[in-house]
């Protein structure tokens, strides 16, 4: 089984100037995603960003770059260009690696452009795990994900997910055991053809509401294969701190 691996990557952030490009041990945190990527075992690894300066740290460091219109609304928009740019065929497995991810598991990575490879049902593969503590399930911020009985998502929110009615009569403080509560990475392996297809698809009325463009392919009849993993992956950068504690870690064994 091949597969690519496109690491979309903007410019702009809120919370982080300039956040591609930012440090981590003498590298571009950018650079240091796709590095990561690489060991992965994808085919190839490319680099879909909306910035010329992006493009021109990512070739610096021998990695491939894609620049991308800088109106994208969406990563996923971001990745469906990029794949027409390259001409990917409609079967191509391409799994989404955010550019804010420098310690992402490359086991994973591959892990679920397998778990697409082998459900030939499902146009998009993504992960989860299980949920422990009532704080995480009431958090809009936890995306939760509810499955059919094959693995297949049936739904997202934010919204605490499924509801234990019963068990949450006398006590909300805490989960009831076996709650089949699952909490959402967002890791996604896609076929192209169906990123190709995704710019040209009505928003979800769900979509618009949660703020999860997953949605959008569900409401349109795609299949997303889940793949259950037992603990959550390591914490993308997002603010400074985050950068803070991934330069720590990058510290300890920097090349």
């Amino acid at each position: 089984m091949g597969f690519v691996v496109i690491v979309p990557a903007r410019m702009t952030s809120t919370r982080l100037k300039e956040k591609p490009l930012a440090d981590i041990c003498g590298k571009p945190m950018v650079v240091r995603t796709a590095e990561r990527a690489l060991g992965c075992g994808a085919d190839a690894v490319y680099v879909a960003c909306d910035d010329e300066a992006i493009v021109k740290a990512c070739e610096s460091h021998g990695i491939q770059a894609i620049l991308t219109d800088p109106a994208c609304p969406t990563g996923t928009d971001r990745l469906a260009e990029a794949a027409v740019k390259l001409g990917l065929a409609d079967d191509t497995i391409v799994v989404n690696v955010q550019g804010d991810e420098p310690l992402i598991s490359t086991e994973v990575v591959g892990a679920v452009a397998r778990e697409l490879a082998s459900h030939r049902d499902c146009a998009i593969a993504t992960a989860a795990h299980p949920i422990a503590d009532a704080e995480h399930f009431f958090n809009p911020n936890v995306v939760k994900v509810e499955l059919d009985a094959a693995g297949r998502a049936l739904t997202f929110s934010r919204a605490p997910l499924p509801w234990p009615r019963d068990a949450f009569r006398s006590d909300k403080t805490a989960l009831p055991a076996g709650l089949p509560a699952y909490h959402h990475i967002g890791l996604y392996a896609y076929r192209a053809g169906f990123l190709k297809a995704f710019p040209t698809l009505e928003p979800a009325p769900i979509e618009r509401f949660e703020s999860l463009e997953q949605l959008r392919a569900l409401w349109h009849g795609y299949r997303i294969s889940v793949m259950v993993l037992n603990e959550n992956l390591p914490s993308g950068v997002d603010t400074a701190e985050d950068l803070e504690r991934v330069r720590a870690v990058y510290a300890r064994s920097c090349d």
